[in-house]
């Protein structure tokens, strides 16, 4: 069949996580359908050219709308900061180019549902990027949920924890400004949370939240460098923080259960630190995402004096994806849920089928996303708008 073309829009941080999984794609998971990175984008063409000698790509174009519309591109895959994602997928969409999209969807509920109408109208593919759903293990408890293994779910909790901001001398970069980021630590992380729980749980009917920003100026610097960047000259100028550091909010779902999430970036001592539990009526389940390989599991349906936490390698060749990869017990890692959710969007394409999550789940987390951040202004409980 035809190759899969694809403009990767994007060349730091996700953009590297990507370009690695388009390479995997065809050499692991599917050499039947032929796929890969036809051009790289960017802004600044030094870099640019850097980068994409380093990840084995040959074009690079300072021009991301001219490279959409190329005949041999037939997909876009975004991982800009969120104030761009609108502006090239709705480029992609009129060209009829399918799309995936790094999350959140868009800067605030509205714009997502103006990217999911354009793209449902359009006929497109299209896909967001939560990557963490593509971990086998999260696949499993999907497995393991849905066979009825937990009874009636009750209970989500969630916590996502990371530390790379808790030094003041951090940089003002993106990911701390609204017009760039929208939501703040809510965005970067909390969206993980929300489209894990509404996998594995369902839809979330009301929230009420909390939010803190602990450090309000931080140094303004003209360029910074992944996660670890740090401002260090006394006389660098500041500016305001005006997203925030944390947000810890409640929820009741859909079905009855209850929720919990806190996300921070705040922790001390936490890295990536994704953790969520799911009780029900018959059992419960536990992830945490530095151990990615394993699921633990407890069931009540186990013999009295015999019960307790079982935790499941998730590496056999019966697990999802895994069979592509190992043998059993020779672990995968983070990388691995890019090339998963991407396998999966190359497949939507050749074979005509809808991808998931798409973006109506872009629009829905970002639905419960805005509302948690109205539940912070108005100190109240807040109906999140359920997408269809």
């Amino acid at each position: 069949m035809q190759k899969i073309g694809i403009a990767l829009v994007g060349y730091k941080f996700m953009g590297r996580a990507h370009s690695n999984a388009l390479r995997q794609i065809n050499a692991f998971m599917a050499p039947e359908v032929p796929v890969g990175c036809t051009v790289l984008c960017g802004q600044t063409p030094g870099p640019l050219r850097v980068a994409a000698d380093e990840m084995g790509i040959a074009e690079i174009s300072t021009d991301a709308f001219a490279a959409i519309a190329r005949d041999d591109v037939q997909a876009v895959d975004i991982v800009t900061p969120a104030d761009a994602h609108s502006d090239l997928a709705l480029h992609a969409i009129s060209l009829g180019k399918h799309v995936f999209c790094e999350k959140p969807l868009a800067l605030d509920y509205p714009e997502a549902k103006r990217l999911l109408d354009a793209a449902r109208a359009a006929g497109v593919v299209h896909q967001v990027g939560f990557n963490y759903r593509f971990a086998p293990a999260v696949q499993l408890a999907k497995k393991l949920i849905e066979e009825g293994k937990l009874g009636e779910i009750r209970h989500f909790h969630g916590l996502y924890q990371q530390d790379y901001l808790v030094d003041e001398s951090f940089p003002l970069v993106w990911r701390l400004q609204k017009k760039r980021c929208g939501y703040g630590a809510h965005g970067d992380l909390g969206a993980h949370l929300v489209d894990l729980a509404r996998f594995l749980v369902g839809d979330i009917a009301e929230v009420v939240g909390n939010s803190r920003t602990f450090i309000k100026h931080r140094p303004i610097v003209e360029s910074s460098v992944g996660l670890s960047s740090v401002a260090t000259d006394a006389d660098t100028p500041m500016g305001e923080v005006d997203v925030n550091d944390a947000v810890s909010f409640l929820c009741n779902f859909q079905c009855g259960a209850m929720g919990m999430f806190e996300s921070t970036r705040m922790a001390p001592g936490h890295k990536n630190g994704l953790v969520f539990e799911i009780n029900g009526s018959l059992g419960s389940l536990r992830f945490e995402l530095e151990r990615i390989n394993e699921l633990w599991y407890f069931s009540r349906a186990d013999a009295p004096g015999e019960q307790g936490w079982r935790m499941i390698q998730v590496t056999e060749s019966m697990h999802p994806y895994i069979d592509r990869w190992w043998p059993a017990g020779h672990v995968i890692g983070y990388e691995h849920t890019f090339t998963h959710e991407l396998y999966e969007f190359a497949q939507s394409i050749a074979n005509n089928r809808p991808a998931k999550p798409d973006f109506a789940d872009g629009a829905a987390c970002c639905a419960v996303l805005d509302a948690v951040m109205d539940s912070v202004d108005s100190r109240g409980w807040e109906k999140v708008i359920q997408v269809d």
